[in-house]
């Protein structure tokens, strides 16, 4: 929640403007300080009964100094004045400075408040809820797969954060806000004979608890143990060059991975990114609306402010298949001239911010699923994606289908297994060829150059025309 500067902030005002003024006396061009404090709980259940159960406080700063577009970070778990001090000075002294400046007018910064009222407040806080309410919530969802079908083990996890941070800087910027994340991840193990498969479902929310008046724990449950069900008799899927049908939520997996990445300033500042010199280009088939927003109220991606204090906006990326922003940071803005997004995000204090995704998807398109299927003779249905694997800057990709099935005649009929996806993002762009309505967004960790972040991933389901399917020949 961004809030007004007073006695409830993390740093006093009078000490954050003597920071950032001491950080500068090396010759900083710019000098900004991210104070962090952060709870976070995370309970594990596995069969029904508790096997582990931690928490813990994160408490830092990290202050950024840019010289130019050369940046210097550094940071402290030490967060007292004389910490704050002895953090600044060092920096300053290491980049030729003398680490010290006159007291006299020391800062003189006039602080101006971000207005960027919150998107979403919790109703039932995580830190107001007691952690018996937090195991019931696992307790039935572990209820919703025990013992269905083949469903032999159930593994429940249930993850929460508050994150409150202050972003302030020598422009005088002045940002609080309060970030809460809950999230239940169930795998249903079914086992037939020799025959074993995992399902996996872990949808989240930056909301509270009431996040599972939506989301039902049981039914969290039920669609891993389907999951698994759906895929323990299943035959080996074939190889080769086939059109594709992938599922919505998490099959926008494909999209953040091997196109989101090398959309975002981090690589199109170094040139590494096959899109950095296409903008207003097509790039994508004119079926294909690609949006990275920061402004869904409650999603997993959302930012009311970012962290560098700038307040969340929706940025169209891809609008009918045309290249119309990339996702820009403080100093990939500098480095590339595009106008900034509210897209400086960072894991924590100990990370310096970098261009990120919230959430990424392919907007609605005008199909419907059947439609998709319907014009397809022989191909995969990939319904749930996995994990993967892809080489920056190129897009090339390799990603696992958790939940697959053929496609005969327009029908969806055998479930499949052993299928992997195996591609290139910008080209696969160009064969996306149908869109349908059905938009969802699915959530995970991003990794990349500032750490792991939440973000949503996501899409309607797409066909797309032509795509080398991992398999048995």
């Amino acid at each position: 929640m961004t809030q007004t500067v007073g006695t409830d902030s993390l740093l006093d005002q009078a000490l954050a403007a003597e920071v950032l003024h001491l950080a500068r006396a090396g010759g900083a061009d710019f000098s900004e300080l991210f104070i962090e404090d952060s709870l976070n709980t995370t309970l594990r259940t596995l069969q029904g009964e508790v096997k582990d159960a931690t928490g813990g406080n994160l408490f830092g700063a990290g202050l950024r100094l840019l010289y130019g577009t050369r940046v210097v970070y550094a940071y402290t778990n030490d967060v007292t004045p004389r910490g704050l001090r002895d953090l600044a000075s060092q920096v300053a002294r290491a980049q030729g400075g003398r680490g010290e400046v006159a007291r006299d007018g020391a800062g003189g910064l006039d602080f101006r408040r971000v207005d960027a009222p919150p998107l979403y407040v919790a109703r039932q806080h995580p830190l107001a809820a007691a952690k018996r309410a937090k195991l019931d919530l696992m307790r039935r969802a572990h209820g919703g797969a025990a013992g269905v079908g083949f469903v032999r083990t159930v593994d429940v996890t249930y993850l929460d954060r508050v994150q409150r941070v202050l972003v302030a800087n020598s422009e005088g910027l002045w940002a609080e806000d309060e970030r809460v994340y809950t999230r239940l991840i169930v795998r249903a193990i079914a086992q037939d004979g020799t025959l074993r498969e995992t399902g996996m479902y872990g949808p989240g929310a930056a909301r509270g608890l009431e996040f599972f008046e939506e989301k039902i724990p049981e039914e969290i449950g039920e669609e891993a143990a389907r999951i698994a069900n759906a895929m323990l008799h299943a035959e080996y899927a074939p190889a080769g060059k086939l059109p594709v049908v992938i599922g919505n939520e998490f099959g926008g997996v494909i999209f953040h991975e091997a196109c989101g990445h090398i959309l975002e300033t981090t690589a199109v500042e170094k040139n590494a990114s096959v899109f950095a010199d296409k903008m207003g280009q097509k790039i994508a088939d004119a079926c294909v609306t690609a949006i990275d927003d920061g402004t869904i109220p409650g999603a997993w991606g959302m930012v009311n402010v970012d962290d560098e204090g700038m307040p969340a906006q929706r940025t169209v990326l891809i609008e009918n298949g045309i290249l119309k922003s990339f996702m820009v940071d403080r100093v990939g803005a500098m480095k590339t001239g595009y106008a900034r997004t509210g897209s400086g995000r960072r894991q924590n204090y100990t990370f310096a911010p970098a261009s990120r995704m919230r959430s990424t998807f392919i907007d609605n398109g005008t199909q419907t699923p059947a439609e998709l299927i319907a014009g397809v003779k022989h191909g995969i249905y990939a319904r749930k994606m996995g994990g993967g694997s892809v080489t920056p800057g190129t897009g090339d990709y390799n990603f696992a289908v958790n939940e697959a099935y053929l496609i005969e005649n327009g029908e969806v009929t055998r479930p499949l297994r052993g299928a992997s996806l195996v591609g290139n993002g910008a080209q696969d762009l160009m064969n996306i060829v149908g869109v349908a309505g059905d938009l969802s967004l699915g959530q995970g960790m991003c990794g990349s150059v500032s750490g792991s972040i939440p973000t949503d991933v996501g899409q309607p389901h797409i066909l797309i025309s032509e795509i080398t399917v991992g398999g048995r020949a």
